[in-house]
């Protein structure tokens, strides 16, 4: 029952805030395609996440119908700063299963801050989502979608400029309100 109301809450972020708010203009195609696998583990330790991470990786990295898997993990890692210290072991777990250069890990979290920013700057909200979450995803895919966006240099400032126009508040309504 909580797995489907924490795959209900990200479905919704990712239609809400990612999609209509075209913060990453690749996610439509994956989409629309039904390629984004939403995996919610029960890990209530790092060591756990560790390992419902490499079988996320393995399956990620052989089943070629997943484009990209949300890892959802809403029991572990809730402190941003844990969050942070524990990207850097996932990335060595990347490494160690030879899927460098194949899948890469972006990171979300409630408390997404980015360096140089306070807690309630909205540019932060660019990487803000209702549970933390690791977002696997194909190399090749990104590569691919490199090439058909006119402007990939461009996204990131055009991201923050939306979140600076929207404001805090707008943002905190749109992730909270479908937690």
């Amino acid at each position: 029952m909580r797995e489907q109301v924490v795959i209900e809450a990200i479905r919704a972020w990712v239609e809400k805030v990612v999609l209509d708010l075209n913060l990453c203009p690749f996610a439509k195609r994956e989409w629309m395609q039904e390629r984004i696998r939403f995996s919610v583990t029960a890990a209530s330790s790092a060591i756990d996440l560790l390992s419902s991470l490499s079988d996320e990786l393995d399956l990620i990295s052989t089943d070629d119908s997943i484009g990209t898997t949300l890892l959802i993990h809403p029991d572990v890692l809730e402190d941003f700063g844990d969050y942070l210290d524990f990207l850097a072991v996932a990335e060595g777990v990347v490494v160690e299963k030879e899927l460098e250069g194949v899948i890469q890990i972006a990171s979300f979290h409630p408390d997404y801050q980015f360096a140089g920013t306070t807690p309630d700057d909205a540019s932060n909200y660019t990487n803000r989502s209702p549970y933390p979450l690791l977002h696997l995803i194909r190399e090749a895919d990104v590569e691919e979608a490199v090439q058909r966006h006119p402007d990939v240099a461009g996204i990131p400032e055009r991201n923050i400029r939306l979140m600076n126009e929207l404001g805090v508040d707008h943002m905190r309504r749109l992730i909270e309100g479908e937690k």
